[in-house]
């Protein structure tokens, strides 16, 4: 635990007041993503203010643990964050979330924005610790060895935070089958993540394709974005893209059991998403002449295509292995006693 606790100033000059804090997430989505600001408007009212809690909490962490301020410089930071190494910045993290958890006034918005949230809906502190655990992992430098290795990462950093989005909608913490389905999503979501960024991670000295699979491609340690590898590279994303496919198809199933705005959202978003991973391996050994994509002309259509979805029949689906229960098997099985 850190010695000292970073302050934040309060909003609206120390309001504390769900209504204060509504505000204060609503800006930080508004700086921090134009688009799923723009997709969190398909919600109705008390889900929309919802979700803009869960994302200030989630960009609080993340900022807290890359020394940024929603993707940005700091400038001066906070308190005893100037200059903490990972680790304390881990534990500011763990601190705050425990706090807030717990009931307990934090001195940051987007803190007790998840303490509003635990008190509002199913969110549980397992499914809490589950994001933070992705946190921990990158905190430690950590790359991801076999296929189950990045899945695992992918559960961490996106699948649970899906599965709190689905709590957020209301999904019961007993309703595995959805829960799962929502988990899926967000595996989705990273792995188009993964592949799309894969010389913006490589310039910042990272790697999250698996290191078994570079090895099979006979693609050395640290040389993933060397010219003449490139093409090597290909099969690779085209791998990490089906797989991401089968966890989009799964999470449709999931999402015919929201209300319909709910439903309509969350099909946007793995419309929006799916299009970013379809676009990586469209372009082959181009994929990362320049960061893919969607305009904003681009959203509006498959926001209409979603609507679409939302209103027919679900398709049917598998699950793909590993699923949500395994995967955090995994995880707690990693974790040090």
């Amino acid at each position: 635990m850190p010695d000292s606790l970073p302050s934040a100033p309060a909003p609206d000059g120390g309001d504390r007041s769900r209504a204060a804090l509504v505000e204060a997430a609503r800006r930080s989505i508004a700086k921090g993503s134009k688009s799923f600001a723009a997709a969190s408007r398909l919600f109705e009212r008390t889900t929309r203010e919802r979700v803009w809690l869960l994302y200030a909490w989630c960009r609080a962490c993340d900022d807290i643990a890359d020394d940024q301020d929603h993707g940005g410089d700091w400038g001066e930071a906070p308190g005893a964050l100037a200059g903490a190494d990972p680790e304390s910045r881990l534990a500011t993290i763990r601190t705050l979330s425990e706090l807030a958890i717990a009931g307990e006034d934090t001195g940051w918005p987007a803190f007790d924005a998840l303490g509003q949230l635990m008190r509002e809906t199913p969110i549980t502190p397992a499914m809490v610790e589950d994001v933070i655990a992705g946190f921990a992992l990158d905190a430690a430098d950590w790359r991801p060895r076999t296929e189950a290795d990045m899945l695992r990462y992918c559960y961490h950093v996106a699948g649970a935070v899906g599965v709190m989005m689905a709590a957020v909608m209301g999904v019961p913490a007993t309703d595995d089958d959805t829960l799962d389905r929502a988990c899926d999503l967000g595996l989705a979501f990273q792995l188009a993540n993964i592949v799309r960024d894969v010389w913006e991670d490589d310039a910042n000295g990272r790697c999250y394709l698996p290191q078994e699979w570079l090895a099979e491609a006979d693609i050395p340690p640290g040389e993933v974005t060397k010219p003449h590898y490139r093409r090597a590279l290909v099969p690779l994303v085209a791998r990490a893209c089906a797989m991401a496919r089968e966890y989009e198809a799964s999470a449709r199933i999931g999402a015919a059991q929201l209300a319909f705005r709910q439903r309509w959202a969350v099909l946007s978003a793995a419309r929006i998403y799916g299009g970013i991973a379809r676009k990586v391996e469209q372009r082959g050994a181009h994929a990362w002449d320049h960061r893919v994509s969607v305009s904003g002309g681009e959203k509006l259509r498959l926001v209409a295509l979603a609507f679409a979805d939302a209103c027919g029949v679900p398709p049917t689906a598998g699950k793909p292995a590993p699923s949500r229960r395994e995967l955090a098997s995994m995880a707690a099985a990693a974790r040090p006693v």
